[in-house]
């Protein structure tokens, strides 16, 4: 858009300057050419005044050094002849010799008529332009004067001004250049800032707005439109996490208190005993659930300041942390981690593992390894958790981080509330990363987080 108003300015600039100076420029070399005639003219006339006498007398003499003394003065041509048409005097370049006798088509043959003439004559490839004018003795004819002045000068000063209009259309072209970018500038920052604040708002910051102008009314109106849109979006947004939290923490109370129950029944145990475990067990999976979308409703508020932090000893306090539950199955957990920093808000990485963990432990077969690597990708640090349990289909990946989806039935018998990889993928992208499944060279699957990195402690990478 800047190039456009750029470019409009400078078409309309040239434009006006094109329609003032063709007109200035051709009525300048108009009015030269008008003042050379009339000099000219003027010169003629006064050397037909000063020859009336001698050329009245024939004392050619007289007329040759009248002749030599005006070439001198004023650089011009000058032919004098006689009423019959003979050159009795003449000086300068290209002028007929004396003695010669002029046509009655020339200037002089018409001047000898008693009529004034003027005309464009070519004197040895160069432009003239020749005046003649009858010389009068009592009202008659005895004679002409010719006066002719080279059109170079007229041409040099022409040409002079053309190259005056054409610098001085530069100078006003560079300055409505500058002002116009300045004006473009001006008009177009609103528009950079709604782009801005639109893309922002679009990556999930809820807290975009964009500075509202004074000037001009289209764009402060777009701007405060924004803003309310802006504005209304986040209060339903806040309004929705607010819900999700409130019902989850309000839930966890009263399930917390059932399970109990069913848990002192069933420890009292009797004839029910099998109906209070399936109820105890349903009580748990809604319990996770509950934990889950409070889980999933904090993760989804992006406001948290991410800050460096190291992703080796990350990883090995979450291993510490589920060797137990691994050892129970049959699993090791093992890690190759670069000593690599990533940019992320506190707690958020810890979930991540946590819920990538307690997925990879519910699939992978006793005996079996789930191993957490490590390590820099260009600007990026690659994070990987691998398992060798079943895998997933190329459908199943593409629908694995629909919130509430499982990959089988079992997951759910399991306890899975199909919420673990939804909130992984907010997490993620949260900090400004990604998450993608791919197939495991043991036959399972792969968790491949791509992270925002940071180039500080950088070491050879550990084994656990």
């Amino acid at each position: 858009m800047r190039r456009r108003l750029l470019f409009s300015y400078l078409s309309l600039t040239l434009f006006v300057l094109l329609a003032l100076e063709l007109p200035l420029g051709v009525s300048f070399a108009n009015a030269e050419r008008r003042r050379l005639v009339g000099d000219v003219q003027t010169e003629a006339f006064a050397v037909a005044l000063r020859a009336d006498e001698a050329l009245t007398a024939l004392r050619n003499t007289e007329l040759a050094e009248l002749a030599q003394l005006f070439h001198r003065r004023t650089g011009h041509g000058v032919v004098v002849v006689s009423r019959a048409g003979a050159v009795l005097a003449a000086a300068g370049r290209g002028e007929p010799a004396v003695g010669a006798v002029v046509t009655d088509e020339s200037t002089l043959g018409v001047a000898l008529r008693g009529r004034q003439a003027t005309r464009d004559r070519s004197v040895a490839g160069d432009d003239h332009l020749a005046t003649a004018v009858p010389v009068l003795a009592s009202d008659d004819v005895v004679g002409a004067v010719r006066v002719s002045s080279s059109l170079d000068v007229v041409a040099e000063r022409t040409q002079r001004n053309w190259v005056l209009l054409a610098a001085l259309g530069g100078v006003v072209s560079l300055v409505v250049l500058l002002v116009s970018v300045l004006l473009a500038r001006s008009f177009t920052r609103p528009l950079a800032a709604l782009d801005a604040g639109a893309a922002r708002l679009g990556r999930g910051d809820l807290r975009a707005r964009v500075p509202v102008p004074d000037d001009p009314p289209e764009l402060r109106g777009l701007a405060e439109s924004f803003n309310a849109t802006a504005e209304q979006l986040e209060t339903l947004v806040r309004s929705q996490q607010t819900f999700v939290a409130d019902a989850s923490h309000e839930l966890r109370t009263p399930l917390a208190a059932l399970s109990l129950r069913l848990e002192n029944l069933e420890a009292e145990g009797g004839d029910r005993a099998e109906d209070l475990d399936g109820a105890l067990a349903e009580a748990h999976r809604l319990s996770r659930l509950v934990d889950g979308l409070l889980t999933l409703a904090r993760a989804e508020d992006a406001a948290r300041a991410a800050t460096e932090i190291a992703i080796a000893p990350l990883v090995a306090s979450r291993i510490d942390a589920w060797d137990v539950v691994a050892a129970e199955r049959g699993v090791m957990l093992r890690s190759d981690v670069a000593d690599v920093c990533v940019r992320s808000a506190p707690g958020r990485l810890e979930q991540v593992l946590d819920n990538l963990l307690s997925n990879a432990l519910d699939v992978a077969p006793a005996g079996s390894e789930i191993w957490i690597e490590g390590r820099f990708d260009g600007d990026e640090v690659v994070v990987q958790v691998r398992d060798a349990g079943p895998g997933m289909t190329a459908e199943q990946r593409a629908r694995a981080f629909d919130r509430f989806w499982r990959a089988a039935p079992a997951r759910k018998d399991r306890g899975g509330s199909g919420l673990g990889l939804a909130i992984v993928r907010r997490l993620v992208t949260a900090d400004g990363g990604t998450v993608a499944l791919e197939p495991s060279a043991e036959g399972g699957l792969v968790v491949m987080l791509r992270l925002v990195g940071s180039r500080q402690a950088i070491a050879a990478p550990g084994m656990r």
